[in-house]
């Protein structure tokens, strides 16, 4: 049986976090896409707990993050970097599951909601392969302690 390498599952993960990037900004265009018919979308999603600066930053930061992963995934594959990559792929299935049932909630079009499935969908195909390949950095360190026993 074929056994997957590095470089596999640095391409495997590179191309679910692009499939989720290209995702997100799809997710964005389709709710500016009634502009394109003279539509407004405006609507207030300000609260006097934080600031729009502030929502732009976290989305800023939400975007620039899986970037990283990407860079790290194919510069630096370390046993520390895959178990933080994992860790980070659960997080970003958390926070997608929230915003898809709080969006579920209120009065989103279904067509952004189909969106939203089908990346959390992405977002645990990417659970699963950034946790082989964590368990991959193990078991080779298990190999290596064996051949120097």
């Amino acid at each position: 049986m074929h056994k997957p390498t590095d470089n596999t599952f640095a391409a495997k993960i590179t191309a679910l976090w692009m499939v989720f990037l290209l995702g997100m900004l799809f997710h964005t265009q389709l709710a500016l896409m009634p502009l394109f018919h003279g539509l407004s979308v405006a609507e207030s999603h300000t609260h006097d707990y934080i600031s729009v600066n502030t929502v732009m930053w976290f989305m800023l930061v939400f975007f620039l993050l899986p970037l990283l992963a990407i860079l790290g995934c194919t510069l630096s594959p370390s046993r520390q970097f895959r178990r933080l990559h994992f860790g980070m792929t659960l997080v970003y299935t958390v926070l997608n599951l929230l915003h898809l049932g709080l969006d579920s909630i209120i009065a989103v079009p279904s067509y952004q909601l189909v969106l939203m499935t089908f990346l959390l969908g992405v977002g645990l195909l990417l659970n699963i392969v950034a946790y082989q390949w964590m368990r991959a950095a193990t078991s080779e360190l298990l190999r290596w302690r064996c051949r120097e026993s």
